[in-house]
């Protein structure tokens, strides 16, 4: 949001909760956003930013429970197809959900037999929990340090894609996450943030089969070094 408020210029504000990195909060603001900081979980800053658009009478943009939002994140795989028409298993970090909504719409729509798997931090399971239980849930705590993933709810546009779409969702813990993001530096000379590196973690840690696998898309979704540490 604040890479498009810059481009065309349009005033944007962006409200983080206190799990988030200092490091991106000064990026965000350097592109020209204003950061206003609310609550300790994604939930709060977002329930300020409901609030503060109502107030205000700003445009409110969803994170993940929005149609043009999903749609925009769905054309990372039609890229990925495109470079590798081959791609069969697409694994995908959840946050609220919107990424792997986008994601898996798009690739099941271009390649219907493609396997979609989402990956969420063991310490933040409401999509995995929702599933089972049927309904979406809100959870009590959450305990992961991952802060793209740890939202304690997601909405219900994005839990009924996910039912439809992604056919399975696997746990990984921080530690695996921060196992996966070394992984990617040392190899790759890739930062990724410790949730950028989820989708990574469920492959490392051999919790994805691959039998029968032709190529398979592990998508980092987020730049930083705290899974470094």
């Amino acid at each position: 949001m604040a890479f498009a408020g810059r481009l065309v210029g349009a005033p944007v504000t962006i409200y983080l909760p206190a799990n988030v990195p200092a490091a991106k909060a000064a990026k965000l603001e350097r592109w020209g956003a204003r950061v206003v900081w609310e609550g300790e979980l994604w939930d709060d800053a977002n329930r300020a930013a409901q609030e503060a658009a109502r107030r205000e009478g700003m445009t409110y943009v969803h994170a993940f429970a929005d149609e043009e939002v999903i749609a925009g994140q769905g054309t990372l795989a039609l890229e990925a197809l495109g470079d590798e028409p081959g791609l069969d298993l697409f694994l995908v970090a959840i946050g609220g959900g919107g990424l792997i909504s986008g994601v898996a719409t798009a690739a099941k729509g271009r390649k219907p037999a493609a396997r979609v798997v989402g990956i969420e931090a063991a310490g933040a399971p409401k999509i995995y929990r929702s599933l089972r239980e049927g309904k979406l849930v809100e959870l009590d705590a959450v305990t992961t340090v991952a802060n793209t993933l740890s939202s304690r709810t997601s909405h219900e546009m994005n839990l009924a894609i996910i039912r439809e779409q992604v056919d399975e969702v696997v746990l990984v813990t921080d530690e695996e996450m921060r196992e996966a993001a070394r992984w990617l530096w040392f190899e790759t000379g890739v930062a990724a943030e410790l949730s950028g590196a989820a989708a990574l973690a469920a492959l490392l840690a051999g919790k994805i089969p691959l039998e029968g696998v032709r190529a398979a898309c592990a998508v980092v979704c987020g730049a930083g070094t705290d899974g470094l540490g």
